[in-house]
């Protein structure tokens, strides 16, 4: 795990859908030894997804009592299911662990930064239009799936420039090896090379 040395950060990946965003922070979380906090989704598993590792699949019913208790910090409903970062899983995590990771949309990686200012870093991982079609054709997504994703790609672009950090996931190690390199500087773990 990582060291805790005072600092509290919430690392928030965003970008569009196919981008790589969950690949890329898994592989960043690995590395750091972050913990992860998982969304509350009222969609079905996609192929590969496993419940309480990648998110917490549950019914509309069972979220929308979650949302009526006031449970989410943040909540968005998009294509017709909704989404949601549960207040006491994040705050618990930050307790906890002092730096943990998130992957979210547009609206919940800005309202991370509303709540948590600072200590929000909203890492934009994106890939060209075309690669995201191409990722999602190889993965045997299906193409509705695929023309749906692909009408929110221009919307969720657009949020590049508000975030503190973008990076073009055209190669995955190459992503992971440039994005633990910035967060170096965020987490300052006093690291020495030896060589």
């Amino acid at each position: 795990m990582l060291e805790r040395n005072g600092r509290e950060f919430l690392i928030v990946y965003t970008g569009p859908d196919g981008s790589g965003r969950k690949s890329v922070a898994e592989a960043v979380g690995h590395t750091f030894g972050m913990a992860k906090v998982i969304s509350y989704v009222t969609r079905p598993a996609r192929s590969g997804e496993v419940d309480d590792q990648d998110c917490h699949f549950i019914s509309m019913e069972a979220y929308l009592q979650m949302e009526l208790e006031g449970q989410f910090l943040e909540s968005v409903e998009i294509d017709g299911d909704r989404y949601g970062i549960r207040r006491a899983d994040v705050e618990n995590s930050l307790r906890r662990y002092g730096v943990v990771y998130l992957i979210l949309n547009r609206e919940g990686a800005e309202r991370m930064k509303e709540l948590y200012g600072d200590k929000a870093i909203r890492l934009f991982v994106y890939a060209d239009r075309r690669v995201v079609e191409e990722r999602q054709r190889n993965q045997a997504t299906d193409e509705a799936v695929i023309a749906r994703r692909l009408r929110h790609y221009d919307r969720e672009m657009a949020y590049r420039s508000s975030c503190e950090h973008a990076f073009e996931n055209f190669d995955l190690g190459d992503t992971v090896f440039q994005i633990t390199n910035t967060l170096e500087t965020y987490l300052q773990r006093g690291l020495v090379d030896k060589d």
